[in-house]
């Protein structure tokens, strides 16, 4: 069985170990032992904190095979972005230069460097290891924040996002920080990214061009990946599309991959998640695939399990399963159609 907790300072060799064996890279889990110890202990302590609204707070969750206790992948949410230190997105914006005595019409893509998500929760973090990633598990690995959202709003803000990582090249190169970012940073991508993932983002303001950037004056190659996604992100990037994330125009500075955006109450599992009360008994061996959660805050579990859900009928599940989860007979679950 697969299981869902917050992450504990006892994972973090595991944790270090996924962060090592993502080649692609996660921005805000880099694979520095010291800096993952930092982030579990945040992590510990947004889970400990009695919140009343959104703050500067790091959720990361674990994803635990409990035959063998081994924690195989991580998820993240920062409950507000941009409160302690800037978050810079580039909006594509349109630009017209036209003279009617010319017949000259020309329309422009430019693109505006801005804040415009500060204070919005952003999902990350998301990485499952290459063998687990069957049976469902990178569908938990995601979805399951929903749930916790779910029962903790006032946690998290009315807009959530998702920063997509970009394209980019067999070597590892990102052909739009080629094409821009270096010309302004003069380091290499890796680096860049890796300083504004540990938080360091005042170069960011400093080097960052301060004027619009007209699209068509950089190279085809930079152009064509301006709102792509990596390979390896799309399968992330078709769940939160499911669950209703959509671009509106904004992408990465470094590499371009575009951000995803919903209504924290529009997504589609927190919106249809239900709370049922549950028993313990013999569980129906048929039924379609559910997220299951207990309500705790620091002791939050979620699974995944075969359920012929009635909405608002109890249900039942088998002693193993309400282990896991910490549940008793008796006590309320939250459930959704994991789709």
């Amino acid at each position: 069985m697969m299981i869902i907790r917050p992450v504990r300072p006892d994972d973090i060799d595991a944790v270090e170990n996924l962060a090592k064996r993502d080649k692609v890279g996660l921005t805000t889990l880099p694979p520095d032992r010291n800096l993952l110890e930092k982030k579990i202990v945040a992590s510990q302590m947004a889970f400990d904190g009695d919140k009343k609204e959104p703050g500067k707070d790091h959720y990361l969750f674990v994803l635990e095979d409990s035959q063998t206790g081994a924690v195989v992948g991580t998820s993240g949410i920062v409950a507000a972005v941009g409160v302690s230190e800037a978050f810079y997105s580039y909006r594509v914006g349109t630009v017209v230069h036209a003279c009617r005595e010319l017949g000259v019409y020309n329309k422009m893509s430019t693109l505006y460097l801005s804040n415009d998500y500060t204070g919005s929760t952003e999902l990350g973090s998301l990485f499952l290891d290459p063998g687990y990633r069957k049976n469902n598990n990178g569908k938990l690995l995601s979805k399951c924040r929903f749930l916790f959202m779910a029962e903790f709003p006032h946690r998290f803000a009315t807009k959530v996002i998702a920063e997509m990582r970009g394209y980019l090249d067999e070597d590892g190169r990102s052909p739009f920080w080629e094409g821009l970012g270096r010309r302004f940073f003069s380091m290499d991508f890796s680096q860049a990214d890796f300083l504004s993932g540990i938080g360091d983002k005042h170069f960011i303001a400093e080097l960052m061009p301060k004027h619009p950037v007209y699209v068509n004056l950089l190279s085809e190659q930079t152009q064509a990946v301006i709102g792509q996604v990596h390979e390896s992100t799309r399968p992330a990037l078709s769940i939160l599309e499911k669950e209703g994330f959509s671009y509106q125009g904004y992408v990465d500075i470094f590499d371009a991959g575009p951000t995803v955006e919903a209504q924290l109450k529009e997504i589609r599992a927190v919106r249809d998640s239900i709370n049922v009360p549950i028993t313990v008994g013999t569980m129906p061996k048929e039924g379609e695939y559910h997220l299951i959660s207990n309500k705790e805050l620091q002791a939050f579990r979620c699974c995944l399990a075969q359920l012929p859900l009635t909405r608002g009928q109890e249900i039942t599940i088998d002693k193993r399963l309400a282990q896991a989860l910490r549940l008793a007979r008796g006590d309320t679950a939250r459930v959704v159609p994991l789709m």
